[in-house]
């Protein structure tokens, strides 16, 4: 009986319950504006910024990337304080907090000013990029998970887009206010999100884990296709939680587990068991190479890249590079119709093999053109343009989306908000990397080496995707287990266990 509802479960299933879903996680997704917002507006504001401040190429590189190491704390945080005051209330912290981020930067008088700002809305960027995901994947039915879930990314590509359309509005400004105009009206979207979050409910799995079970159920009411599928989803979140099937009501009381967070910690990091284990080595591995694959170097930096193909006029270089956000953006909402149709293995592959290919053009055209210094060779700047094109193509129809779709939805219940911290946080740590040493990398083996390393690092995450990672499509969160190598027992064996925690019931109307 097991596998029969396994196998159905495997089947998606018709969407009619997708409507409210779709709204909920369009709201949770509009955090992930502003992640997207700051790399494309800091591509164009890092050319004026080095002009107006006089800064050097190093200092340009640190301010380009240390976001993403400042979004660290933001990442960690956000696990705890999403456990603490829930998934809604953090999606609005996270917005207040970039809100301020963006004045400071706008701001800005000098460098160390400018630091502090950066400082700010990189941990708000932090919250952002894990609790967008996380809520989207507790609040959407297994049929539409894929779909749904890959709306933080298409919001990132959003924001993208419109940095790049900012930066060729304001160019035109006088220097010392083009840049800050750019970077403070990153405000805006933040204050539009704190408004629009009232209008979405609180995920129905955090609800269980405080033991408001009529809350919950009310949300999976509006979210699955009829009273007995939300019915099912909620027993399977009691299981998961450590409630006795047989204990119901509006409210109870779940006592804190021994341990707390620290029990946590150890589940996840100190002492996995081996499923735990491959879990958190497949999160960790796809945010690596989701950023060492070099996204963010042509995202940051296209009009240096841009500008070492050939095109040397700021307005061109500007409006190049808002092409590249608009084919980011439509290949993204293409991604977002096929991860549930295709499955998530076969775009994976797909994707990845793309960007190889791409990667090497793009190598092979930007080493043409910088051993002929000064000659115009047309077909060289073809290929970059066209090698960069079908790179974020590849990019935002699979790896993009991915790995917020995929480190969402396989960590267990208890430890769901960490893992996606964990994976989140080397997703920053590899972007920051990345984005701080372009520059010098670009010096030392050239800019075209620099890609042709960036392929050979893609050619190593196709492996590694190959090998490690299962197809998810159309499984409950609760039997994400069984994938990774959980035996049936070891899942008996954790249920009887949670089961024996005194859970008593506080109200039942």
């Amino acid at each position: 009986m097991a596998s029969a509802k396994l196998a159905e479960a495997v089947e998606p299933r018709k969407k009619s319950n997708v409507k409210y879903a779709s709204f909920c996680a369009i709201l949770a997704s509009t955090a992930s504006i502003i992640l997207g917002y700051d790399i494309g507006v800091m591509s164009g504001a890092g050319i004026y910024i080095k002009k107006d401040l006089k800064i050097t190429d190093v200092q340009l590189e640190i301010l380009m990337g240390i976001l993403n190491v400042y979004s660290l704390i933001g990442s960690f945080a956000a696990g705890r304080t999403s456990d603490w005051i829930g998934r809604r209330s953090t999606v609005v912290f996270a917005a207040a907090i970039f809100f301020v981020g963006a004045l400071l930067m706008g701001f800005a008088v000098n460098y160390a000013m400018l630091m502090a700002g950066r400082f700010v809305a990189g941990v708000g960027v932090g919250y952002a990029i894990m609790i967008a995901p996380v809520f989207t994947a507790e609040i959407a039915p297994a049929a539409a998970r894929g779909f749904l879930t890959s709306f933080p990314e298409v919001f990132i590509n959003i924001g993208i887009l419109l940095g790049y359309v900012s930066n060729y509005a304001f160019a035109r400004l006088p220097l010392h206010l083009g840049w800050r105009v750019m970077l403070g009206i990153g405000a805006v979207p933040s204050a539009l999100l704190s408004l629009m979050v009232f209008g979405m409910p609180e995920s129905p799995r955090w609800l269980v884990m405080k033991g408001r079970l009529a809350d919950a159920r009310a949300v999976l009411e509006k979210t699955c296709d009829t009273p007995e599928e939300a019915a099912e989803r909620l027993a399977d979140i009691k299981a998961a939680a450590g409630i006795p099937k047989d204990l119901d009501g509006d409210v109870v009381t779940v006592p804190k587990e021994r341990g707390g967070e620290s029990q946590v910690w150890k589940e996840l990091i100190l002492s996995p068991t081996p499923a735990v284990r491959r879990i958190l080595l497949s999160a960790v591995g796809l945010h690596f190479f989701q950023q060492a694959s070099g996204i963010d170097s042509v995202v940051l930096y296209s009009p240096r890249v841009f500008r070492s193909a050939g095109i040397t006029d700021d307005n061109k270089l500007l409006g190049t590079t808002c092409a590249v956000g608009v084919t980011k953006t439509l290949f993204i909402l293409v991604a977002t119709f096929l991860l549930d149709r295709a499955g998530r293995r076969p775009l994976l592959l797909t994707s990845t093999g793309g960007m190889i290919v791409s990667l090497v053009g793009l190598g092979t055209g930007l080493t043409v053109v910088g051993q002929h210094p000064g000659a115009k060779i047309p077909w060289a700047v073809a290929l970059c343009i066209l090698s960069i094109l079908a790179y974020v193509s590849f990019f935002s129809i699979g790896l993009g989306p991915m790995a917020s779709v995929y480190t969402s939805e396989i960590f267990p219940l208890r430890v769901r908000a960490l893992g996606f911290a964990v994976g989140a946080a080397s997703n920053r740590v590899t972007s920051g990397v990345i984005s701080m040493t372009f520059l010098s990398l670009s010096k030392a083996i050239t800019i075209g080496g620099s890609f042709f390393l960036y392929a050979g690092i893609a050619g190593l995450a196709w492996v590694f995707f190959f090998n490690y990672l299962p197809e998810t499509r159309g499984r409950t969160l609760e039997e994400m287990g069984r994938l990774f190598g959980m035996e049936d027992s070891d899942m008996a064996e954790e249920e009887s266990a949670a089961a024996k925690h005194k859970v008593v019931e506080m109200h039942t109307n």
